[in-house]
C-alpha cells in the first residue's frame, strides 16, 4: 500500500469515529433489505419442507395456522383436544396411516411430545445413541435438546408444571432418557419424545400408588367395604415409573375420551386422501381436516407482501442514507481545503488528491460490504427460529 492509498487508510484510522458511523450506515443501508429477503425466503422454504411432508392434518375445529403450528413445529398456544375416540374411528376406516400427537406439555422449556414409534419412521428421525422408547415413563430426545441441557443416555428429565399451583393433585413425572436422536435440523431437534400414555399420566389420567390390599398400605385405607378399597390423602403416588413399580400405574376412565392434540393422516395414495377429506367437509362437525402446506402458503403470501413493503421502505432510507453520506463527505472536504492545499504546494496533482478521497470512500464502502455480507450469513443460519419466533409472539 503507497501513496494516495496509504494516505487515505492512514486517514481513516485517524479520525476512527467518523469512520465508523459511516460504516455502520452503509452497513446497516445493505444489510436490512438483504436480510429482509433472506429471513424470509429462507425460513419460507425451511416451513415449506415440513408442510410438504405432512399430507394431512386432523384436529379440532378452530384456528387453521395455530393447529398446523403446533402439530408440526410445536409452537403456538394450544389448540382444542380431539379425543382418542376420534383416532379410533378414523383408524377404522382403512384410508391410510395415522399418528396421534399430544404436544401440552413441556419440560425445560422443551416440547414434550406424545406419540408413536410410527412417527420417528415418518419423519425419518433416527437414533445417535441409546434405544427406542420401550415402556411408560421413557423418553427420546432430540439432539438439541440434548446438547442445551447436557442430558445423555440414563438421565432424567421431569416434566414441568402448567401452573405454580396445581389444585389437581398432578405431580410433576420424572423421565428416563433412554435414546438422544440424529440431528434432523428441524423442530425435532427441541423435543422431548415420550409414548402418548405417558402424557396422559403426566396430565393427571393415570398414575400409580402403592399397592393398597398389602399389609404396609393400611395406614393409606380409608375405607374397606365389599372388596373395594377407598384410600385417603396419605395414600403416596409414584412420580416416576421403573420396572419394580409399572404394574402399579392404571388409567381412570375410558381410554377413548383421553385428549390428543391433533392426528397426523398418511393417506397412501390420491384417491385414499380425497375420500378421507369428504368425511370432514361438514361445517357441523367439531373437526377439521387441514393440507398443512396449504394453510402456510396462505400465510407465506401474506408474509411475501408484507415483505415487499418493507423492503420498498428500506430502500427508501437507504437513498436518504446515501443523500447524508455525500453530505458528510461534501462537508468534509470543505473542513480539509488547507490540507489539501498543502498537499498541492508540495506537488501533489489534483488526481493524486481526488484519488486520496476515493480511497476513502472504497476502503468505507468495501469494509461496510464485508461486514454486511457477515451479518447476512449469520441471518441464514438462524432465519427459520427467528420467523417461528415472529410467529409465536
Amino acid at each position: 500500500m503507497s501513496g494516495a492509498w496509504y494516505l487515505g487508510w492512514r486517514y481513516l484510522a485517524f479520525h476512527k469515529i467518523k469512520c465508523a458511523t459511516l460504516m455502520a450506515s452503509i452497513t446497516l443501508m445493505l444489510f436490512l433489505p438483504a436480510a429482509t429477503r433472506v429471513l424470509v425466503s429462507d425460513s419460507a422454504a425451511a416451513l415449506t419442507a415440513r408442510a410438504n411432508n405432512t399430507p394431512l392434518l386432523l384436529g379440532a375445529a378452530g384456528s387453521r395456522l395455530e393447529l398446523v403450528l403446533n402439530s408440526l413445529y410445536f409452537q403456538t398456544g394450544q389448540p382444542a383436544a380431539v379425543s382418542n375416540k376420534t383416532l379410533e374411528q378414523v383408524q377404522a376406516t382403512g384410508l391410510g396411516e395415522f399418528i396421534p400427537l399430544n404436544t401440552r406439555f413441556q419440560s425445560l422449556g422443551h416440547p414434550i411430545v406424545g406419540t408413536t414409534l410410527d412417527y420417528f419412521a415418518f419423519r425419518g428421525l433416527k437414533l445417535a445413541e441409546g434405544r427406542q422408547l420401550g415402556m411408560l415413563g421413557e423418553c427420546v430426545i432430540g439432539a438439541a435438546a440434548a446438547v442445551q441441557q447436557d442430558i445423555g443416555i440414563g438421565d432424567y428429565l421431569v416434566s414441568s408444571p402448567e401452573t405454580v399451583f396445581d389444585i389437581a393433585g398432578v405431580y410433576p413425572l420424572k423421565m428416563t432418557v433412554v435414546g438422544v436422536l440424529e440431528p434432523s435440523g428441524s423442530a425435532d431437534d427441541d423435543a422431548i419424545f415420550v409414548d402418548i400414555r405417558t402424557t396422559w399420566i403426566i396430565q393427571g389420567l393415570g398414575h400409580g400408588h402403592q399397592d393398597l390390599s398389602r399389609p404396609e398400605a393400611r395406614a393409606a385405607i380409608l375405607n374397606r367395604k365389599e372388596g373395594v378399597i377407598t384410600a385417603n390423602a396419605a395414600v403416596s403416588q409414584h412420580t416416576e415409573i421403573s420396572a419394580h413399580n409399572i404394574a402399579d400405574f392404571h388409567f381412570h376412565g375410558n381410554s377413548s375420551d383421553f385428549p390428543l392434540t391433533s392426528i397426523i393422516a398418511v393417506p397412501p395414495d390420491e384417491k385414499s386422501a380425497t375420500l378421507l377429506r369428504g368425511r370432514y367437509l361438514s361445517d357441523e362437525q367439531d373437526l377439521q381436516l387441514l393440507v398443512p402446506s396449504t394453510v402456510l402458503d396462505e400465510l407465506l403470501e401474506t408474509v411475501f407482501t408484507v415483505q415487499n413493503y418493507v423492503v420498498l421502505g428500506l430502500a427508501m432510507l437507504g437513498l436518504a442514507t446515501v443523500a447524508v453520506i455525500i453530505l458528510v463527505f461534501m462537508l468534509s472536504q470543505q473542513l480539509r481545503r488547507g490540507e489539501f492545499h498543502t498537499l498541492s504546494r508540495i506537488g501533489a496533482s489534483r488526481t493524486y488528491i481526488g484519488l486520496l478521497v476515493a480511497s476513502e470512500l472504497v476502503f468505507i464502502f468495501v469494509g461496510s460490504t464485508l461486514l454486511a455480507t457477515l451479518l447476512i450469513l449469520g441471518m441464514k443460519q438462524y432465519a427459520l427460529q427467528i420467523l417461528q419466533g415472529f410467529l409465536t409472539l
